[in-house]
C-alpha cells in the first residue's frame, strides 16, 4: 500500500513565520513591505510544469537511474550577469557530465547554483574596520559591498533587482538550451580555451570522440536521431 503525501503548508508568506538566522535588518519597513508587495506581482522566475520536470529527474536519481551534478557559484554578483559569464559556467556543467556520463553510463541531472544567488550568509552582522563598524556585506540582493553606511544600508530595491538578474539569467539559459547549446552532437559548442592547455585534454577529446561515435553508430542502426 502506498502511503500517502501529507498535505504542505506553504504558502507565498510562510516564510515569514519561520525562525531567520541570517536576515538582513532593514530600516524602512515601509520600503521593504513596498518591495516585497511589487515582488509577489511579477510573473514566477520558473514554471510549475518546470518544477514538475525536476522532481521527476530527481526522482530517477533517487532511484539510482541518474546522477544529479550541481555547480556554481558560492554567491553571484549582479555585473556578472553577462552572456560571457553565463556561457562559461554553462559550458563547465556540460563538459563535467560529458564526463559523468561516459564514466558511469548514466543519464545526468545538471543542476545550475546560478540565476538567484546574490546573498550570502554571514558569521556576524557586523564589520569593523579601522574603529568604523557597520553592517556586514550580504551580497548584492541586500546591501553593497563598499564601507560606507549608504553602501551598507540594507535596500529593499535590491531585492526587485536581483529578480531581474534572475530572470535575465534564466531566460539567456532557456534560449541557449532550446538552440541546441547542449546537444551532445555539438560538444565543440562547450570548448573553453584554459581546456586545451589541461594536462587532461587529450583523455577529454577522446571520450568526446567515443561519445559522438557512439551516438552516429545508433542513429544509424535505429534510423533516428539521438
Amino acid at each position: 500500500m502506498s502511503k500517502s503525501i501529507p498535505k504542505s503548508d506553504w504558502h507565498p508568506a510562510s516564510w515569514q513565520s519561520k525562525e531567520a538566522t541570517q536576515q538582513a535588518t532593514y530600516p524602512d519597513l515601509a520600503a521593504l513591505d513596498r518591495a516585497v508587495a511589487d515582488l509577489s506581482r511579477l510573473p514566477p522566475i520558473t514554471t510549475s510544469w518546470e518544477v514538475d520536470a525536476l522532481k521527476a529527474h530527481f526522482a530517477k536519481a533517487q532511484a539510482g537511474e541518474a546522477f544529479v551534478l550541481q555547480g556554481g557559484d558560492c554567491a553571484e554578483t549582479f555585473d556578472e550577469c553577462t552572456s560571457e559569464n553565463i556561457v562559461a559556467k554553462l559550458k563547465i556543467l556540460l563538459q563535467m557530465s560529458l564526463v559523468i556520463i561516459y564514466g558511469m553510463k548514466k543519464p545526468v541531472i545538471r543542476v545550475g547554483r546560478m540565476a538567484g544567488q546574490y546573498a550570502k550568509p554571514r558569521s556576524a552582522d557586523t564589520e569593523t574596520r579601522d574603529g568604523v563598524t557597520l553592517p556586514s556585506f550580504r551580497g548584492d540582493l541586500v546591501n553593497r559591498s563598499g564601507f560606507t553606511a549608504e553602501d551598507r544600508t540594507p535596500d529593499p530595491q535590491m531585492i526587485l533587482r536581483g529578480y531581474e538578474r534572475a530572470s535575465l539569467t534564466l531566460n539567456f539559459v532557456r534560449s541557449l538550451i532550446d538552440g541546441g547549446f547542449a546537444d551532445l552532437h555539438h560538444p565543440e559548442y562547450w570548448d573553453l580555451d584554459w581546456v586545451g592547455h589541461s594536462s587532461a585534454a587529450a583523455e577529454y577529446h577522446n571520450i568526446v570522440s567515443s561519445i559522438s561515435d557512439s551516438l552516429d553508430f545508433l542513429e544509424t542502426v535505429s534510423g533516428r536521431q539521438f
